[in-house]
């Protein structure tokens, strides 16, 4: 059964942001290529001509505007796309982030089945204020009494519903589909050379721990003679003073890139020595198991999240210790066959559990569910 099916709440696609515009944009594209049709949501201003956009890759773009605002992007955009997709013929809308789900009502009067991907527990973001807090929290509240079905992307955060609402909810991870790189524009750009530089990569926001990171390598640095760069790939609209404190904590061997896609990104994947994921917040991060389908060694954060995902195919630190992850980068940097046998293993590990085939399989089956209810 052909399914016409809506994706609202992230930036739009081509993605240009986060895991969530890369997730519309790979689920978009090969549910149209099983013959699906699919509508993505993105945002503009209200400046700007809002309504159809040329398609891409055979998915239907729609954008919505919003005023870009720390607290008022999300929610304002949630209005604005939810209202206008009530004049769209689908079958299924899938709703991402439990943040846009106090607007979810407006849904209902579509009368179609509600899908919504609650990601991780982003009240817990440090960037949140006590109403940017209270408005995630009424987001899961909302999300588990509206959806016709919520999808969590972890085990962990599933039995945090479970344990807090009282819910089942979907458990689907994000997918990986690695494209290597040689060495190329993007390395010679940013001076770099393949297999000597380590890698970060995440949005730059305090819980993300850039600043951690960046303050381990230092002590990396005083302990012993490291020919080889750390290169942080993020930036954040909404963070100018903690991108700050980075800089100042930085040295000119720290190298900020900024956000980098496509072919760029996976160029600096899949040239680095090691990866280091730090984040706090979350579920399922999608660099992370993106690093480790390209045989990269992997440190992570101890959250239970990030342990679930990498099992025993990586390193980790307890959580926010970062003299343990100095010295764990002091052993790794001196010892080279250790890593390429953790890359080996991230790679079988996450190629095994998390490819979008799979991931795209199960979202199907799902939406036909529902759909044929």
């Amino acid at each position: 059964m052909a399914l016409r099916v809506a994706l609202l709440g992230t930036r739009g696609i081509p993605a240009r942001y986060g895991g969530f515009e890369t997730f519309a944009e790979q689920l978009s594209q090969r549910l149209v290529a099983r013959g699906h049709e699919v509508l993505v949501y993105g945002r503009c201003s209200f400046r700007e001509k809002w309504g159809e956009k040329e398609p891409l890759d055979g998915v239907r773009r729609r954008v919505t505007p919003t005023i870009f605002h720390k607290y008022l992007e999300t929610p304002l955009h949630a209005l604005t796309s939810f209202l206008d997709v009530l004049s769209q013929r689908v079958d299924a809308v899938l709703v991402c982030n439990a943040a846009n789900s106090p607007l979810a009502p407006i849904l209902l009067l579509k009368r179609v089945p509600i899908l919504i991907n609650v990601d991780g527990i982003e009240r817990n973001r440090a960037k949140w204020n006590s109403f940017g807090k209270v408005w995630y929290r009424l987001g899961e509240w909302c999300s588990v009494r509206l959806a016709t079905r919520v999808v969590s992307d972890a085990d962990v955060i599933a039995q945090y519903y479970q344990e807090t609402y009282g819910i089942d909810s979907t458990v689907i991870p994000y997918g990986v589909h690695p494209t290597r790189r040689a060495p190329g524009e993007t390395l010679a750009k940013f001076k770099l050379e393949a297999k000597k530089y380590l890698l970060y990569v995440s949005r730059l926001e305090p819980e993300n721990n850039a600043l951690g990171v960046i303050q381990a390598y230092r002590k990396l640095r005083e302990r012993i003679p490291v020919d080889m760069p750390l290169v942080i790939v993020g930036d954040a609209p909404y963070a100018t003073e903690y991108k700050e404190q980075l800089r100042a904590a930085a040295d000119d061997q720290v190298i900020f890139t900024g956000f980098q896609f496509g072919e760029a990104y996976q160029e600096l994947q899949s040239n680095c020595y090691l990866y280091v994921q730090a984040t706090e917040v979350g579920g399922t991060h999608p660099a992370l198991i993106e690093s480790m389908s390209y045989g990269n060694c992997v440190i992570v954060n101890g959250t239970p999240e990030n342990i679930e995902v990498v099992g025993d195919a990586g390193e980790s630190f307890a959580k926010n210790d970062f003299d343990q992850l100095a010295e764990i980068l002091a052993r790794l940097v001196r010892a080279p066959e250790i890593v390429e046998r953790y890359g080996k293993a991230a790679k079988a590990h996450v190629m095994e559990r998390y490819s979008w085939d799979s991931v795209v399989a199960k979202y199907e089956t799902l939406l036909s569910k529902l759909v044929s209810r």
